[in-house]
C-alpha cells in the first residue's frame, strides 16, 4: 500500500490525526523534499512521528520513483508532502505509476498554500490561474508567467504567485562536469519576486491597456503561512521590493477586482496602517 499524506503548512503537529496514525503503522516513510518545506527539520518530524524518515529529493522522485513504488509492493509505505499531496503534479505521476503496477494507494489531504492564502482576506473563488516565479540568472530571465497574470487581471481574478525554491541544485559548471556538488538551499523572497516583476513592468510600460501592472499596483506579500510567525503585508509592487518578511516560505498575491469586503481585508495588512 502507498499512502500519500499531507503535512499541512506549519510544523510537525499540523499532520491530521488520520495521517499520523498511518505514518506510525508504515514500514517506510519518505518525505518529499523539494517542492516545499516545513518550519521544522527532519529530526523533529522523526521524533514526533516515531519513525525514521527518508528524504526524497527531486532526483529520487522524478528519476528513481520505481524505488518508492517497488517498496510499496510488499510494504506499507508513506509518502509525506508538505501542504496537500496533490499541490504538485509530480505526485499525481506517482499515483499513475502505482496504478500501473496494481499497487493500491490512499490519500490523506491537508491544508496547502492554495487554500490557506485565504488568510489574506481574498476570496478563493475569485482567484485565477496560479503562477510560479522562477529565480532569474544572468542569461536566463523567463517572463511567460507575466502573461498569465495579465490574463487573470483582464478577467478580474486574483493571482497567487508561488516563489521559487532551490534545494539540492547544482551549478551549471558542476552539472556540465558531472560533479555531485550541490549549492546551498535558496528560497525566493517576495522582495526578489517584486524586483523581477518591476523589471518586466518597466519593459512593458509602453504597452497600451489598463490591465498592465504598474509600480503602484497593489500586491499582498505573505510569509510562513500557517506558522506562529506568519506575516502578511499589503503594499505597492515597488514598495514590495524593499519589504523584509523574514525567513521562508514566501508567496505573493496580485489582486484583481476587489469586493469591498476584500478591500477592507487587505487594507488590514497595509504597511501604511
Amino acid at each position: 500500500m502507498l499512502y500519500f499524506i499531507g503535512l499541512g503548512l506549519g510544523d510537525a503537529k499540523d499532520i491530521t490525526v488520520r495521517g499520523l496514525e498511518l505514518v506510525k503503522q508504515c514500514d517506510r516513510v519518505y518525505l518529499e523534499h523539494y517542492t516545499s518545506i516545513l518550519t521544522c527539520g527532519k529530526e523533529e518530524l522523526e521524533k514526533f512521528y516515531q519513525r525514521d524518515i527518508i528524504l526524497a529529493d527531486r532526483e529520487m522522485v522524478e528519476q528513481n520513483a520505481e524505488e518508492i513504488i517497488a517498496n510499496a509492493e510488499t510494504q506499507e509505505v508513506a509518502f509525506l508532502v508538505v501542504g496537500d499531496p496533490f499541490g504538485a503534479t509530480t505526485h499525481a505521476d506517482l499515483v499513475l505509476r502505482a496504478k500501473e503496477k496494481g499497487i493500491p494507494h490512499k490519500v490523506v489531504h491537508n491544508a496547502s498554500i492554495m487554500n490557506a492564502i485565504a488568510c489574506t482576506g481574498l476570496q478563493l473563488y475569485n482567484f485565477g490561474e496560479t503562477v510560479s516565479i522562477p529565480f532569474w540568472t544572468d542569461n536566463w530571465k523567463p517572463d511567460s508567467f507575466y502573461g498569465k497574470i495579465l490574463k487573470n487581471r483582464e478577467c478580474g481574478y486574483h493571482t497567487l504567485c508561488l516563489l521559487d525554491i532551490k534545494v539540492k541544485e547544482q551549478s551549471e559548471e558542476n552539472l556540465i562536469k558531472g560533479k555531485k556538488i550541490y549549492e546551498p538551499p535558496r528560497f525566493m523572497t517576495t522582495a526578489q519576486a517584486a524586483e523581477q516583476l518591476m523589471h518586466i513592468v518597466e519593459n512593458n510600460e509602453k504597452v497600451e491597456g489598463g490591465i498592465q501592472l504598474r509600480a503602484d499596483s497593489i500586491v499582498v506579500c505573505v510569509a510562513r503561512v500557517g506558522a506562529d510567525d506568519q506575516k502578511i503585508v499589503t503594499c505597492t509592487l515597488k514598495q514590495a521590493t524593499q519589504e523584509d518578511l523574514g525567513g521562508p516560505l514566501h508567496s505573493m498575491v496580485i489582486p484583481g477586482e476587489l469586493h469591498y469586503l476584500e478591500k477592507d481585508a487587505i487594507d488590514m495588512w497595509s504597511n501604511k496602517s
